[in-house]
């Protein structure tokens, strides 16, 4: 969001869960498009790590226009989360962005 300066603002809409170091959450809940491998894998747990992930789907987001693994076929995309590579043939983007994307994916 975008408060009244101007400034841009990280927004939480009550979907925060505090997980602790070692703690797993099974609950999946968010935007499909920003959706972990490990959300994916129903039963499985994650851990924090998947705000990480968010934050480069984010990141891609923003540099080429859609998420890394778009598809208005949401199966597909959730396929394509847990089973293809990332896309990071954008002729445009350096190598250390990619390489930034790639890690934080």
């Amino acid at each position: 969001m975008i408060d009244v300066d101007g400034h841009i603002r990280i927004v939480d809409f009550g979907l925060a869960k505090f997980l602790g170091e070692d703690e797993l959450s099974y609950s999946v809940c968010g935007s499909p498009e920003y959706l972990s491998p490990e959300m994916l894998r129903l039963g499985q747990g994650y851990d924090r790590r998947v705000d990480i992930y968010s934050l480069g789907v984010l990141l891609f987001e923003m540099l080429t226009g859609l998420p890394p693994f778009y598809n208005e076929d949401q199966h597909e995309m959730f396929n394509s989360v847990v089973n293809s590579e990332l896309p990071l043939d954008q002729a445009y983007l350096s190598e250390q962005i990619k390489n930034l994307i790639s890690n934080l994916l």
